[in-house]
């Protein structure tokens, strides 16, 4: 079916018989345009069912209040509460908001970037793929005169905004819990480590061990375990050791977690008695597994508003010695699949 052809200024000035730019004052409110003339503009791109194109007017203008976002998956519940909690702030402020996904994939987060500025926004937000390559896209977006801020997996070396959670103090809560209820060998499921807060959750884990005085085992950390598929491949690995885990901490997500507990439940191995599990993340899927899962909740709807209001701040305050980065502190959720004891 052919979609019907959008109504344009010059389609109104074709069938008034003026010049386009006339059309053009009338429907921008400008005194060059006489008030029967624009009444009679107004009239005619109502019943030709007009509608303007804010971003083009809004350029013209000089303004143009759009905010790009850019995470990695939409479909998880700390992103898209991210997007929510930013959304909110904005709102409010009357800005737009384009959503944009790279899927883990190092090239679409650059298509989106270099998307994202051809759109003239104002700012735009992102939390970099899994998959790493240069930075050069980023730094293009400051080039441009965009403000840029980063969260969650940010690049540490680029100097701009950031809202980051405190990942090492979080994972050493979750593995100090796990040894406080009495587990003895705890492995770890990472992501990849060339991202900065998969780096900070593993020295989480290791100085929570070497506080507790356990040794490191390497054999127990498992690298790039960060979905569900990977967490069930690496747990099966782990239960084949000759001296398999008690316990394992899955700092990637609870996505991991959950490819955990389901070959654990496949081989009959009673969770918590047999083994602990804990995730990262607090998707809403962890409250009604059997058994619930322990896990870290983000705040990532008081991030994402965070990550507005920093957007909001005047520069000149910024400039003057705000704080550039914002650290807000994960809390750990308590529940069945680690409560050994007690």
């Amino acid at each position: 079916m052919k979609r019907p052809k959008r109504t344009t200024i010059y389609d109104i000035a074709e069938k008034l018989n003026i010049a386009a730019s006339s059309v053009s004052r009338a429907l921008s409110n400008s005194s060059k345009i006489n008030a029967a003339t624009r009444a009679l503009v107004l009239k005619t791109a109502a019943e030709m069912n007009y509608q303007q194109n804010a971003m083009a007017a809004n350029l013209r203008k000089g303004n143009n209040p759009t905010i790009g976002v850019v995470v990695p998956r939409i479909n998880q519940n700390f992103f898209s509460n991210i997007i929510a909690g930013v959304e909110e702030v904005t709102y409010e402020k009357g800005y737009n908001l384009i959503i944009c996904q790279s899927n883990e994939l190092h090239a679409r987060e650059v298509d989106c970037v270099h998307a994202l500025i051809n759109q003239h926004v104002n700012c735009i937000i992102i939390s970099i793929a899994a998959e790493t390559g240069s930075y050069e896209h980023l730094q293009q977006v400051m080039e441009h005169q965009i403000r840029l801020i980063q969260f969650d997996r940010v690049v540490e070396e680029l100097d701009t905004l950031k809202v980051i959670n405190d990942n090492e103090q979080a994972s050493f809560d979750a593995v100090s819990h796990l040894i406080a209820q009495g587990y003895q060998k705890i492995a770890l499921l990472e992501g990849p480590q060339d991202i900065d807060i998969f780096r900070q959750r593993k020295n989480g884990y290791l100085k929570a061990l070497r506080q507790g005085g356990f040794e490191i085992l390497p054999e127990l950390m498992c690298e790039n375990a960060w979905t569900k598929e990977l967490g069930a491949t690496a747990t099966a690995q782990l239960l084949s050791l000759p001296d398999p885990p008690d316990a394992i901490f899955a700092s990637t997500s609870d996505f991991s977690a959950l490819g955990v507990l389901e070959v654990a439940t496949a081989r009959g191995i009673s969770v918590p008695g047999q083994l602990g599990i804990c995730g990262y993340s607090n998707e809403p899927f962890t409250e009604i597994t059997s058994p619930s899962i322990t896990t870290i909740d983000q705040y990532s709807i008081s991030m994402g508003q965070a990550i507005a209001n920093l957007y909001f701040q005047e520069p000149g305050a910024i400039a003057g010695g705000a704080e550039k980065i914002v650290s807000i502190k994960p809390k750990l959720i308590i529940r069945k699949s680690t409560q050994k004891s007690g």
